[in-house]
């Protein structure tokens, strides 16, 4: 089958390579759109220490079921999965933090993942799609359990005043799901002013920098979302929340931060990393993707799978107005990439 191979920094190649062989209650997908995610933009550029290469990236994802040795999949049933595999054993999966486990693997990273022809998923990951969602809606599903997750940390009323730190399709995706649970008075902030026009259009204010904004804006939030991972990201976030306000870094760019600690301490600010998602996010982004709540369609570049290396380029270098990259099997749907 054909697939694109990571093989070292910047060097993202079309190999042929083996079909995956199925293990114990295991589904073989035919990939139909594959996301390109921002922590494997890091990993193309040799700054991810899960990505070592030769490695067939790619976790978000639908397509096609090819093959399924259980009753509840057939060969032809629309999905999309859960990427992220745990052991089902351990305290942190009973008690529904399965993304702590500490045996977690995740497809693209640990195991050949979806960036092919053909992927191999465990069958409790494998979710239907229903008829009305397309297979781009389908591989929103993934990222979108991340913002479903930061929210579900961050219990944010609707009347709360909430900062977000970038515009990349997480902090895009947040901003969506803060909108579900019904707060009005978001600002997101980024140095991209074709992503700020993104968040304009989903109902935020935006600006390129914080002291930009009107007095009544930038009046301390109740919450902050670092969706960046930057030093000077995650002060911000600190800095801006109320005394008792909530902040949560899920920004994985810079590994170490210096943070005010006593500002924090005396201020009671609680700060909380989110890392991924539980399989009762994945389901909420799925229903909340079939009821039509969240989108970034009109922001998505549809790609042939062979434009995949020249798609990390552009993400790396100018995404412009383009939130997310979906690669695609379906050439004659796909668009080269300029």
């Amino acid at each position: 089958m054909k697939a694109l191979v990571y093989e070292g920094p910047s060097s993202m190649n079309l190999r042929e390579v083996d079909l995956p062989s199925l293990g114990t209650d295991e589904v073989l997908i035919r990939v139909e759109r594959v996301g390109i995610c921002g922590s494997e933009l890091s990993g193309y550029l040799g700054h991810n220490s899960l990505r070592k290469p030769p490695l067939i990236m790619g976790h978000e994802f639908a397509g096609i079921v090819e093959q399924a040795g259980s009753t509840r999949f057939r060969r032809g049933d629309r999905v999309t999965a859960n990427p992220l595999l745990s052991c089902g054993r351990c305290r942190a999966c009973r008690t529904g933090a399965a993304q702590l486990c500490a045996e977690r693997q995740l497809l693209g990273a640990h195991r050949p993942g979806a960036f092919a022809e053909y992927v191999a998923v465990a069958e409790r990951n494998v979710y239907a799609l229903e008829d009305h969602v397309s297979f781009e809606e389908g591989a929103f599903t993934e990222p979108f359990a991340c913002a479903v997750h930061i929210c579900k940390l961050l219990k944010p009323l609707p009347t709360d005043r909430l900062l977000i730190m970038g515009g990349g399709p997480i902090g895009l995706l947040a901003l969506q799901a803060a909108k579900v649970y019904g707060l009005q008075h978001i600002v997101l902030i980024d140095i991209n002013e074709q992503r700020l026009e993104i968040a304009k259009e989903l109902g935020a204010v935006t600006a390129t920098r914080l002291d930009t904004l009107r007095s009544e804006e930038k009046s301390m939030f109740d919450a902050a979302i670092d969706a960046v991972g930057m030093e000077i990201t995650r002060q911000l976030c600190v800095e801006s929340v109320r005394p008792g306000g909530r902040v949560v870094l899920t920004g994985l760019h810079e590994e170490k931060s210096s943070l005010p600690i006593n500002m924090i301490i005396r201020s009671e600010i609680q700060l909380m990393g989110a890392f991924a998602y539980h399989s009762d996010d994945f389901e909420t982004a799925l229903q909340w993707i079939s009821e039509g709540r969240v989108s970034l369609s009109p922001w998505t570049l549809l790609a042939p799978l062979e434009t995949g290396g020249a798609c990390f380029e552009r993400l790396i270098q100018n995404p412009g107005n383009i939130a997310k990259i979906l690669l695609t099997l379906d050439h004659e749907k796909g668009e080269a990439a300029p």
